[in-house]
C-alpha cells in the first residue's frame, strides 16, 4: 500500500526537497507553491505570466511564513526555452510540470499557439528533466484525452478521438512521456485534471473557467450564461485534491506507479444547473441582490463533452490519493475567497 498523504506531508518536513514548479504563477501552480513552501521545502518556479499573476505570487509570500518564503527562487521565463528549462532544473528532485495555454475554446480559435506552448514547450521541459536527472517528472494533463469515448466513467486505459486542438496537445504529452519512460528510463506521472477548481482561479477573460466565471458574474449583478440545456455534467476537483495529487506522484515509492497516467478528480457529477444553483446559494449570503438573479441558456459550445466523469480507483490503489473536499466543501472553501478577493485585483 501506497504512504498517506498525511504520512508524505510528515515525512517532506522531516527531509526537505527541491521541486520545480513550472506555471508557478498561475492557479494550480501557486496553490502547489504555497503548500510545497509550507512544507518547508525548497522551490524553484517558472511563469511568463501569459496566463499566471504577480498577485497569485505575492499572496502566497502572505501566507507563509518569511523564512519559508525565503526557499523561492522565481524565473521569469518561458518553458519553450531551453536554456531556461536547464537552467531550472538544475539540482532538482521533483518537477510539477502546470505551465499549458489551456482552454478548449482558446485552441480552436488558435491552435498554432497552443501547439507551440504545450506540445513544444512541454517537451523541452521533459528534455530538460531528463538530461538533469531530474528523480521524477509530474505532468498535467487533461481530462479532454477522452474525447469522443462514451463510457462513464471514465478509465484511463479507455480513450476516444480527441474533439479540440487542446486535447491533442494534452494527448501528445502523454505519449511524449510514454516514449521517454521506454526509451530513457525516466520517470514520469501523468495526471489527467478534471475540472479543477478553487482560490486563486482567474474569473476574467474570455477563457475564464466556469465557476469564477459564475462567482464574479453573481457576485457583480452580471448575466450569467450556461452552455447548453443546463444537463450538461462535469467531474468537479477542489483544487486541495489536485495539489495532493501531485505530492504523492512526485513522492511515490513503488517503481510500478510511475510511468503512468491518473485521473484527478471527486468522483461525482454536477450538471451545470445544479452548480450554478450550488454557487448563488453561496454567493447570496453576502450578496443579496444575486436572490433574484437567474442564469441565461445559450447555445452549446464547440468540442465540449456531453458529461465527464471520473473512476479514480487507479490514482487510489497505486498513487494513495484520497481526495478529502468534495463539490460543496469545496465551493464553500472557494466561495470564501471569491467573496474576499473579487474586484481587488
Amino acid at each position: 500500500m501506497p504512504k498517506t498523504y498525511q504520512k508524505i506531508q510528515r515525512a517532506l518536513l522531516e527531509t526537505p526537497r527541491t521541486w520545480l514548479v513550472t506555471g508557478v504563477a498561475g492557479f494550480i501552480g501557486s496553490n502547489l507553491l504555497e503548500t510545497l513552501l509550507k512544507l518547508n521545502q525548497t522551490v524553484v518556479g517558472i511563469d511568463n505570466f501569459s496566463t499566471g499573476f504577480q498577485y497569485n505570487l505575492d499572496e502566497v509570500m502572505n501566507l507563509v511564513e518569511p523564512v519559508q518564503w525565503q526557499r523561492f527562487t522565481f524565473i521569469n521565463g518561458d518553458i519553450r526555452d531551453r536554456d531556461v528549462c536547464q537552467h531550472a532544473c538544475s539540482k532538482v528532485d521533483f518537477v510539477l510540470h502546470q505551465a499549458a495555454l489551456g482552454s478548449v475554446p482558446r485552441s480552436i480559435e488558435d491552435p498554432l499557439t497552443t501547439n507551440d506552448n504545450n506540445i513544444n514547450g512541454f517537451l523541452t521541459m521533459l528534455y530538460a528533466a531528463k538530461e538533469a536527472k531530474v528523480k521524477r517528472f509530474v505532468y498535467a494533463a487533461s481530462s479532454s484525452t477522452y474525447g469522443d469515448h462514451p463510457d462513464l466513467p471514465k478509465v484511463e486505459e479507455k480513450t476516444g478521438n480527441p474533439l479540440s486542438p487542446y486535447a491533442v496537445t494534452k494527448l501528445v504529452n502523454e505519449l511524449y512521456a510514454d516514449v521517454f519512460a521506454k526509451t530513457y528510463g525516466f520517470k514520469t506521472i501523468g495526471l489527467r485534471y478534471f475540472n479543477i477548481f478553487g482560490q486563486r482561479q482567474d474569473p476574467n477573460g474570455a477563457y475564464a473557467a466556469v465557476i469564477p466565471k459564475w462567482f464574479a458574474g453573481l457576485i457583480e449583478n452580471e448575466t450569467v450564461f450556461i452552455n447548453g440545456d443546463g444537463e450538461t455534467s462535469r467531474d468537479f476537483c477542489f483544487i486541495d485534491n489536485c495539489v495532493q495529487a501531485n505530492i504523492l506522484s512526485a513522492t511515490v515509492e513503488d517503481d510500478a506507479a510511475t510511468n503512468q497516467v491518473y485521473n484527478v478528480a471527486f468522483s461525482e457529477r454536477t450538471s451545470l444547473t445544479q452548480l450554478y444553483e450550488l454557487i448563488k446559494e453561496r454567493v447570496v449570503l453576502t450578496h443579496p441582490s444575486a436572490t433574484d438573479s437567474t442564469a441565461v441558456y445559450r447555445d452549446f459550445r464547440a468540442g465540449d463533452v456531453r458529461h465527464s466523469l471520473a473512476d479514480i480507483s487507479k490514482a487510489q490503489q497505486l498513487i494513495g490519493y484520497q481526495p478529502h473536499f468534495s463539490v460543496v466543501a469545496g465551493l464553500d472553501k472557494a466561495a470564501k475567497w471569491y467573496l474576499k478577493n473579487l474586484g481587488k485585483n
